[in-house]
């Protein structure tokens, strides 16, 4: 069958189980051609083609009949185009013509091929309609205000008939479906129809003698779920016989999606083993204190799944003895799926376009292909696990389009994502071929959650150029972070917009320090030795220290480059400084960074070469990877810490620099790039333009000739930002702003319907 419906009014309304339940059954029966019909323009159309929640339509025909494309390209369909084209004056024309008629007022709204006004009834009349006679053009006025002046023999039910001829379809098998009088074309052409509940009295009084068109008692969706039974469509079974079987809900109330497991799992001997990760970030076992006290919860991570190791487990314990009612259900990944998905489409797609080095950025619609396939495994794995009405919290732009599936399987969950990495402008991410699928996604959500405000607030832009959106809360982002004082700064963020009447939250929540793994390290005496030991071995040589992951992101040739250029502006530094670069190696089977490295440690040979002296080498370049301990043995001997990335979501580094000096009474300086999210937030550090290379050289100068009194105030205002907001706030703050949304959400539908919540 072909169902050809308005938007507004009809398919974009009714009762919201009413509109799941036709959007389930569209999307179970591919048989279902589906048309859009709409007066809107193709670009305000656009907008629902990125709601994963709404079904995609295969042909859509707007702006009241004068524009028909196809729905996947949106590219026009010939002839059916070139003859509307053909029959048009121009819109300059129809202007001119109009000029003379007093209350007309233009409508600012996207349009083609027709020229659209807001005008009273009385305006109107014969002169008008004889003008647009004269033009070879049609008057079409409906609800009383919409005026339309048309290609002659265009409207709705005309270019449909021609498309429907065009297709070869049999018209017999369609079923037309509209609300207002701007829709009675459609009826028209002897196809069954309906006119939903709550149509214009215009259009029921003008199709009440038709025997094929029915006039349903439920509005929108609810309607053409009515004539689908009236007419027969899809058998006589009945409806609910062909909608698709939900999904039966699970009983955790809280479901982290993370792409990291909570334990490690290691092959030894030919037998899947799971254990403890040796050093965890912060994250997790922040994430794991919400299942602490015997609450109930899942945990949805990938794994692969090998069938040389036996039959693959979905549901594993994490750890009885702290968490006892945690699992991990486990999601089964082939090792090529986690190869092109993870270390190949995620990071040579999107980490370079969301760091804004786009140019960098490889896309290829079929790994685009598994991302979704993933994508879709790790949605059913959660819709399985949630309980009625929990919370999910989702982790980072591997997981995009989870939101989009997961609501279409689960409309009762209150969906939460956080985004780990850096969120760019529109100009950048909008390079991205899936742009509107990936915001469409997003915009499920009920709460997203960035590291700082201009994250969030570059969100928003991007959201604005996909869909209709209204900023309805903002607040100031001052004093807790940065407005002015660099590049990342903002003064105002904001913190709820509405999209499709569906309110979403936005949060600027920096994920903060696990200062006790700091604390743990510094009562080691064999991590103090290794610090003392370092001091002496430097003796006079004061310390500057720089640990990042390999990566063109971090900026690492700049700062080399700096450095020998602050070697040179200041020759007095010669054997009393070195640069310590500790750079940590790429996850095993990433080849993009194989040329950085080449590069780096041949700038690291010539600066050595330059600049060393007997007993003194300028650079320290260590490739490997240091256990967090050991990092903060150096941590406490460096004089300066030099950060410097060229774009950075966060950069925890900087962040345990301050924790381990500030432990230690140090006077300890940290050079950040003004670039990295935790340049909004560390007040005390000095800050830098990493892409200005003089800046560069002369903030680390200022750094090792900064006064110890200046050097320690500096240090206790970064101090207090990372103990007071330390990982356990970043982790309640998150869960506190997306339970309120989710109650917020439970009183709504209980004002609504007092049995439902």
């Amino acid at each position: 069958m072909l169902l050809a419906t308005d938007l507004d009014g009809t398919f974009l309304a009714g009762d919201p189980e009413d509109r799941l339940k036709l959007y389930q059954l569209i999307s179970a029966h591919p048989e279902i051609d589906l048309v859009f019909v709409t007066g809107r323009g193709l670009e305000s159309v656009l907008p629902l083609l990125s709601d994963p929640t709404i079904p995609q339509p295969d042909y859509i025909i707007c702006d009241v009949g004068c524009t028909v494309v196809h729905g996947e390209s949106q590219q026009a369909i010939q002839p059916l185009q070139s003859e509307i084209d053909d029959l048009w004056p121009g819109e300059q024309v129809i202007e001119d013509a109009l000029s003379s008629f007093t209350g007309l007022e233009r409508q600012h709204v996207p349009q083609e091929r027709r020229v659209s006004y807001f005008c009273d009834n009385d305006v109107v009349d014969e002169s008008m309609r004889s003008i647009a006679q004269d033009l070879s053009c049609d008057v079409l006025f409906s609800a009383g205000k919409y005026l339309d002046i048309l290609p002659k023999g265009i409207n709705k039910g005309r270019t449909l008939s021609r498309l429907i001829e065009h297709l070869g379809v049999d018209p017999e098998s369609v079923l037309v479906a509209g609300d207002t009088l701007n829709d009675l074309s459609m009826y028209q052409h002897q196809f069954k129809g309906v006119c939903v509940g709550e149509s214009e009295e215009g259009l029921l009084d003008a199709t009440d003698n038709q025997a094929r068109v029915f006039h349903g008692t439920s509005p929108g969706c609810g309607g053409i779920l009515q004539a689908f039974g009236h007419f027969g469509f899809l058998g006589h079974a009945g409806i609910n016989a062909e909608t698709p079987d939900g999904v039966n809900s699970g009983k955790s109330d809280l479901v982290i999606v993370y792409h990291r497991l909570p334990y490690e799992e290691v092959v030894e001997n030919g037998e899947l083993i799971r254990r403890r990760p040796k050093s965890p970030n912060g994250i997790i076992p922040t994430l794991l204190s919400f299942f602490a006290d015997g609450k109930a919860g899942s945990w949805v991570a990938w794994s692969i799944d090998d069938p040389e190791l036996g039959p693959f487990q979905t549901h594993t314990e994490v750890d009885t003895s702290r968490y006892e009612k945690l699992v991990a259900a486990r999601v089964p990944l082939s090792k090529d799926d986690v190869d092109i998905f993870y270390k190949r489409f995620s990071k040579e797609a999107f980490w370079p376009t969301l760091h804004t080095f786009w140019e960098r950025a490889t896309f290829r619609d079929e790994h685009w292909q598994v991302f979704l396939k993933v994508n879709k495994m790790f949605a059913e794995r959660t819709a399985e696990e949630a309980a009625e009405n929990a919370v999910v919290w989702i982790h980072d732009y591997n997981l995009w389009m989870v939101p989009a599936y997961l609501r279409e399987l689960r409309p009762d969950l209150t969906i939460s994502f956080f985004h780990h990495t850096y969120f760019p402008s529109a100009d950048v991410f909008n390079v991205l071929p899936w742009r509107r699928e990936i915001i469409g996604s997003l915009l499920q959500c009920d709460h997203i959650g960035f590291h700082i405000p201009r994250q969030a607030e570059n969100f928003v832009d991007v959201a604005r150029g996909v869909t209709p959106l209204e900023v309805t809360e903002k607040i100031n982002c001052a004093p807790r972070f940065l407005t002015y004082g660099c590049a990342v700064g903002l003064d105002e963020m904001s913190v709820e917009i509405k999209v499709n009447d569906r309110s979403i939250g936005l949060g600027a929540h920096p994920v903060g320090l696990d200062l006790n793994r700091v604390k743990n390290a510094l009562a080691d005496e064999n991590i103090m030795q290794l610090a003392r030991n370092v001091r002496q071995d430097l003796g006079d040589v004061r310390l500057i220290l720089s640990v990042e992951r390999l990566d063109f992101t971090k900026g690492i040739i700049e700062k080399l480059e700096a450095f020998a250029r602050m070697l040179d502006d200041h020759p007095e530094l010669k054997t009393k400084v070195t640069l310590m670069m500790v750079c940590v190696p790429a996850a095993p089977g990433m080849t993009i960074y194989e040329e950085l490295l080449s590069q780096i440690e041949q700038t690291v040979g010539r600066i050595n070469g330059q600049f060393a002296e007997l007993g003194w080498t300028p650079v320290q370049f260590f490739f490997r990877a240091l256990p967090f301990e050991e990092l903060v043995a150096y941590y406490t001997v460096a004089d300066v810490m030099w950060i410097t990335p060229l774009r950075d979501g966060l950069n925890l580094v900087a962040k345990e620099y301050v924790a381990t000096q500030g432990l230690t009474d140090g006077s300890g300086v940290l050079v950040l790039s003004e670039f990295a999210g935790a340049a909004a937030e560390l007040r005390g550090a000095v800050l830098a333009n990493p892409h200005h290379p003089q800046e560069l050289a002369d903030t680390c100068h200022y750094a090792l000739t900064m006064s110890e009194s200046e050097a320690k105030n500096r240090l206790s205002e970064a101090f207090e930002v990372v103990s007071r907001y330390d990982i356990g706030y970043w982790g309640q703050a998150f869960i506190d702003a997306v339970e309120l949304r989710r109650l917020t959400k439970l009183d709504k539908l209980s004002s609504a319907d007092p049995c439902a919540a």
